[in-house]
């Protein structure tokens, strides 16, 4: 798959050696504006002399930039955070990881994907429900609210439902209302596509979109409950 080059000139101004670069964001997602930004998100190695202590290195690298009209956000962590972020039930994580969107890749790389379905626990229905509450609030709180939040909130409950049924992460909106079958759904990703970051409901049903979304956190805390999934991550051995 073939990239912007003005995203590969960022990964090569990072100040560490890279473990792998991803997209994220919008784009991992299924729904990206014309005006989208690009979330770039990785992991870094540090030098030797930094992680025994005898030199301050960067454990996480935070990066925006506006590139001839192109927006860039990196976020790298250095490989031990991690390895911590992975075993703490955190959904994003593993979404980085595992997207199918690769910039950047290693031998290692590989072999850290390989870790992933062992890191998945009943507890990252959690990472999804908080999400997804926080997307709703935004949601609520704009006038006239935006398409975003509210796709946002559909997308990560969707992800969580079908992590607790299947065991497998999928982040692409598109993928997941493939089995979820919500017929608004691909009218409001065609209102984001040709839209901008911006775009509105012109006439937001509050009431059926709110019995949706509660409707959707009652199946995900359920499937939480019912889900084959293990309580602790077994890749920690």
């Amino acid at each position: 798959m073939n990239f912007d080059l003005r995203l590969e000139q960022q990964l090569k101004e990072h100040p560490y050696p890279l473990l792998f670069a991803t997209i994220s964001g919008s784009h991992l997602y299924g729904f990206p504006s014309p005006d989208s930004d690009y979330d770039l998100r990785g992991v870094h190695l540090l030098p030797l002399e930094t992680i025994i202590g005898m030199k301050e290195g960067q454990v996480t690298v935070e990066r925006s930039r506006v590139d001839n009209g192109l927006e860039i956000d990196l976020v790298t962590h250095d490989v031990g955070k991690f390895f911590q972020l992975m075993l703490k039930k955190n959904g994003y994580v593993l979404e980085q990881l595992l997207s199918p969107l690769v910039l950047h890749t290693t031998p290692e790389y590989e072999e850290l994907k390989a870790l992933a379905p062992g890191c998945v626990t009943k507890y990252h229905a959690y990472h999804y429900l908080g999400f997804a509450a926080t997307q709703w609030k935004l949601f609520q709180k704009e006038d006239p609210p935006r398409v975003k939040p509210l796709l946002y909130v559909y997308r990560v409950l969707l992800t969580g439902l079908h992590l607790m049924r299947s065991g497998q992460l999928e982040p692409n909106l598109i993928h997941l209302n493939e089995e979820a079958q919500l017929s608004y759904i691909p009218e409001l990703i065609e209102r984001k596509l040709e839209g901008t970051e911006r775009s509105t409901l012109d006439a937001a049903d509050m009431q059926f979109h709110r019995r949706e979304y509660q409707r959707l956190v009652d199946e995900l805390e359920q499937a939480m409950e019912t889900t084959s999934l293990p309580e602790n991550p077994g890749s920690s051995d």
